[in-house]
């Protein structure tokens, strides 16, 4: 018998781990991949010429991959950290495609995270409630800010303060700098737009390790732009290199690895979960674990797979679901729409070495300007001078003519890319599948989920903005994408356990606790009400946090 059991050891499940183990509770991390060590199963230490295809997959690899190909990380050094498309199904409509973005290992989708990293705002949790759109929040922007605070604190966020209602600013570690191109787009953006700002990325690497990283083997930021192969330096915020050995650290951690979670046990006679039910993934044997306190960490599709396909005499539909509201509003950011441009007007200047981010421009439609449809949008890019190599190919040459070329610097070249809100919508949804099962004889998820007249209307503006934007800036448009992304593309999926006010329209109250079943907490992203434009692994890391800290509060006193 456990203390408690956190279900998952990414982004939520590895703060969660943290937080239970530091206030003295045993704690069990149940992980159905593989087993990895920080740092020796990395790849980032492999030199170019030690890359096979020059980093592509092969073809005869790549068709086991079909899904997972098309996010921007997956290449032949981070292969491994990828399911095969062709183990894992999960099926659509036919009409409606999702692209389910998944790694199972130990430390999750943390090894590979783009580590950018914003609060979500008062109006964002009040949005649901202004607007009419899925189930009002349960807390408010002053309930969560000490507790992002804290992770901040601790993973290391590197940014810089703006002072801006929409993003609130951290506790951040000195922001990385903007270069001199992004400086000219800055200037242009923010003359011609006067509530439009242009800031730093927000990112979880260390641009100045502190003392407390230092302690878990962590360090400064290499700038080596090799993040989504690992980090042997700790130098960003993951599971494996930060969150799970502050966990070990305390000898109340037990990490148990291959093992499926195939439901949650309930007794009906307390109200209670009592454990969860696993399938070994090399023997198929299945197997019990027994806690007072259960967390589901293990991603907003996969937690709703769990809480779905953990049915009973008392709970037909599901655990905790007498709401029907375990798997709907499915959300995930409205991504591809962008624009891109030469800065002929930029500085003939250069920067030296490579950074983990680039700029973040915060949300300003339905703040300082309107728009034709609700909620909002931000956008990351970044202003990179070209290299010679575009000067040396762009017209045919030999000799002295052709050597001068290479000798110099190609066009500043700026990139804008819109993440937008995608409303909460109820039909958008994850069920079982009726008659299909995976090889561990565990019902498949079906996803219905797309966009909807918001969401077009949205994705017009973020591409007419983000042009304007570049000519604001001196740039020249040379292209751009007008068309959203496959949902799930952004892999920010969720909501499909949402938090709200009243059980009858929600899942979980306040505390990221279950409605109906009070020693039963889901801090991952199926707990969002709405989604805001941010990044949201920095908000799942706070209510993972907050949520555990009253989880061993509620247990001490014994309210569970």
């Amino acid at each position: 018998m456990f203390d408690a059991i956190v279900i998952g050891s990414g982004m939520s499940g590895g703060i969660a781990a943290k937080e239970l183990c530091e206030r003295g509770l045993k704690t069990l991390v149940i992980e159905r991949g593989r087993k990895l060590e920080h740092g020796t199963s990395y790849t980032d230490w492999m030199q170019p010429w030690e890359i096979p295809n020059e980093n592509m997959v092969a073809e005869d690899l790549a068709k086991d991959y079909s899904i997972q190909s098309q996010c921007y990380a997956f290449d032949e050094t981070t292969r491994q950290y990828w399911v095969k498309d062709s183990d894992h199904p999960y099926s659509t409509p036919g009409d409606k495609p999702f692209s389910w973005i998944r790694g199972y290992h130990l430390g999750g989708r943390s090894i590979m995270w783009g580590r950018q990293s914003y609060r979500l705002s008062e109006m964002d949790f009040e949005a649901n409630a202004k607007d009419g759109h899925g189930s009002d929040w349960p807390i408010r922007y002053a309930d969560l800010a000490p507790w992002y605070d804290h992770v901040e604190s601790f993973i290391g966020v590197a940014g810089s303060k703006e002072g801006l209602d929409q993003l609130p600013d951290g506790a951040f570690l000195p922001p990385f700098a903007l270069n001199d191109g992004e400086l000219t787009l800055k200037a242009g953006i923010e003359k011609a737009f006067p509530g439009r700002r242009l800031i730093p990325g927000r990112t979880a690497n260390l641009s100045q390790a502190q003392p407390h990283h230092e302690e878990l083997g962590r360090t400064s930021c290499q700038n080596r732009q090799f993040c989504q192969r690992g980090c042997s330096y700790g130098a960003y915020h993951s599971s494996l290199s930060s969150s799970l050995p502050a966990a070990e650290r305390t000898g109340n951690l037990t990490i148990v690895t291959d093992a499926i979670v195939h439901s949650i046990i309930h007794d009906p006679r307390t109200g209670r979960a009592t454990g969860v039910r696993v399938t070994d993934t090399s023997t198929g044997q299945g197997r019990t674990y027994e806690a007072k306190l259960i967390f589901s960490c293990a991603s907003a599709i996969a937690s709703a797979q769990i809480l779905l396909n953990s049915t009973s005499e008392a709970n037909p539909n599901g655990l905790a679901n007498s709401s029907d509201m375990v798997g709907r509003y499915l959300m995930d950011h409205l991504t591809a729409v962008s624009a891109f441009g030469f800065m002929p007007h930029a500085p003939d200047t250069y920067y030296h070495g490579r950074r983990p981010t680039g700029f973040y421009i915060p949300r300003f439609r339905n703040v300082s300007e309107p728009g034709d449809f609700l909620r909002g949008y931000g956008y990351q890019g970044g202003v990179q001078r070209m290299g010679w190599r575009i000067n040396a190919l762009s017209t045919p040459g030999i000799g002295a003519p052709l050597k001068e070329r290479t000798r110099k610097l190609g066009p500043w070249m700026a990139f804008i890319g819109g993440f937008g809100e995608m409303l909460p919508n109820p039909n958008n949804r994850v069920t079982l599948h009726p008659t299909r099962k995976d090889k561990w004889g565990i019902p498949i998820v079906h996803i219905d989920c797309e966009h909807g007249e918001n969401e077009r209307k949205m994705s017009a503006a973020i591409e007419r903005d983000a042009k304007a934007m570049i000519e604001a800036g001196g740039g020249t448009v040379v292209g751009s994408v007008a068309d959203p992304g496959v949902p799930g593309l952004a892999i920010h999926e969720m909501g499909t356990a949402c938090m709200g006010k009243d059980p009858a329209k929600s899942v979980l109250n306040g505390f990221n606790q279950a409605h109906d079943v009070p020693n039963l907490f889901i801090t991952d992203g199926a707990a969002m009400a709405s989604s805001g434009c941010q990044n949201p692994s920095l908000t799942y890391m706070a209510l993972s946090a907050r949520a555990a800290h009253h989880a061993a509060e509620f247990l001490k006193e014994g309210r569970i």
